[in-house]
């Protein structure tokens, strides 16, 4: 993992001028993908509707993004931390992936029925989760851990962006024709990836560390990993809360252009406006979320974020009073962009080397058990409730699975907290403890000292 140390008061340092780059090429794919991915979770449903008015369907059909989620990251994660090709272990996996993304992408838009568009949909995930899992750990293969906050909000602000012009954009398109939006994003996708693949291989083949004693199977692999879990209860928290923070984000991105457009009978395209500002906010949010979580913890930060989002969110399921659903939008829309910017910079810290990318593909699992759920949870609400809350269809009982799903997360985050804080603390002192439940600060090593690094391996001490 690339390390490095802030000044010794813990306090935040500047970004170098190739750190900057590096992150904007980094944030390239974010982009690219986040479009792709909003275009579906969020157009999809109301295609969708042509064919079943079933919201429990629809929250089957795009809860197959936690399904692939399940299934393909650990693998793929793993194979990449292993794989030795002429552009590095990562990049082939993007390589490879985003032509049939692209294509799946394009196909959706003209589905003829809910099964065709469930086939469809199952090759986009499936492409997306092959190609994301491999190019997130570049993140920790490239980026300073002392910097892993600014890293992250840097990379929110591209999925922000991502998700902005999906939402704006989709709503005027998917008026004019309900094909456009799916044709237009596909374009996009594949020339910001084909962008990226361009520069970075032009400033250079990514450079990732490979353990010579590496087992050589996935099964190995996750084996690896079933240790770490044991071992590590902070790691078991994080997987639980991230996996709660998906849920409620996979259920609101899935229903609350329809719960616009049916309860609140607004227009598509006002309705992707309205949502477009909300996410407009959340990108404000990102940067200062990371610049925060680097000054003062990012558990910190996010205890207290999602307080004000969790509770935000119960707001519009209690009530539809205009005035008061626009005075929580700021509330909820900055605790969105906190979640989407700290989870993973939170998890970074607590990496073992060598396994960037089988951490990165758990982290991705968790986030799929989230993304299951919340779209089949927030359906089944929906349709349970389409009684008593009439007067938007049902729709409102979608910000009750939202909230609920937030606010219980900060059982989990309590815990990590405490671990994160203490490895803070020990790090401000100078002292490490190096056993099976932590490991020393990471920093870059030069060539020769990783050819040295097993006859220097140094004691632990008692701190």
């Amino acid at each position: 993992m690339a390390a490095g140390g802030g000044n010794e008061e813990g306090g935040e340092r500047s970004l170098e001028k190739g750190e900057w780059r590096l992150l904007a090429i980094l944030g390239l794919p974010t982009f690219a993908y986040a479009l792709a991915i909003t275009i579906v979770s969020t157009y999809l449903p109301l295609l969708a509707q042509r064919f079943s008015p079933s919201t429990t369907i629809i929250g089957v059909i795009i809860g197959g993004e936690g399904v692939m989620a399940l299934l393909l990251p650990i693998p793929f994660g793993s194979w990449s931390d292993r794989l030795r090709t002429r552009i590095g272990g990562r990049l082939p996996f993007v390589l490879f992936a985003t032509p049939p993304l692209v294509v799946a992408l394009v196909l959706i838009g003209f589905s003829q029925s809910i099964v065709m568009a469930g086939l469809f949909v199952g090759l986009f995930f499936a492409a997306y989760f092959i190609a994301y899992e491999p190019y997130r750990a570049l993140y920790p293969d490239l980026v300073r851990d002392d910097i892993a906050g600014r890293g992250q909000s840097t990379q929110a602000i591209f999925r922000g962006a991502g998700t902005l012009l999906a939402i704006v954009a989709g709503g005027g398109l998917f008026s004019l024709a309900v094909q456009a939006p799916f044709v237009v994003g596909a374009g996009v996708t594949a020339v910001a990836i084909a962008a990226f693949l361009l520069v970075l291989l032009r400033r250079g083949v990514p450079e990732q560390e490979h353990d010579e004693e590496e087992p050589g199977t996935v099964r190995e692999a996750a084996d690896r990993i079933r240790q770490i879990l044991r071992r590590r209860p902070a790691v078991r928290a994080f997987l639980v809360a991230n996996a709660l923070w998906e849920l409620s984000l996979g259920a609101l991105k899935t229903f609350v252009i329809l719960y616009l457009s049916r309860g609140l009978h607004f227009q598509v395209a006002l309705a992707g406006l309205i949502v477009g500002g909300a996410s407009l906010i959340s990108v404000i949010a990102s940067p200062l979320s990371g610049r925060w979580g680097d000054r003062i913890g990012k558990a910190r930060v996010m205890q207290i974020a999602l307080t004000a989002y969790g509770i935000g969110l119960l707001v519009p399921g209690a009530i539809t009073f205009k005035p008061a659903l626009i005075a929580v939008v700021p509330f909820v829309a900055f605790g969105g962009g906190t979640i989407m910017t700290l989870p993973y910079a939170m998890l970074i810290p607590l990496m073992p080397e060598h396994e960037h990318g089988a951490l990165t593909g758990l982290y991705s699992l968790s986030r799929g058990v989230g993304t299951m759920l919340g779209p089949l949870l927030a359906g089944v609400a929906i349709e349970v409730l389409r009684g008593p809350l009439s007067g938007t269809q049902g729709y409102q009982a979608m910000w009750l699975v939202c909230g609920a799903a937030i606010l219980l997360s900060l059982i989990p985050l309590r815990r990590l907290r405490r671990d994160l804080d203490e490895r803070d603390a020990r790090e401000r002192e100078g002292r490490h403890r190096w056993d099976d439940e932590d490991r020393p600060p990471p920093r870059r090593r030069s060539g020769g000292e990783r050819d040295a690094r097993a006859q220097r391996r140094p004691q632990p001490s008692r701190g």
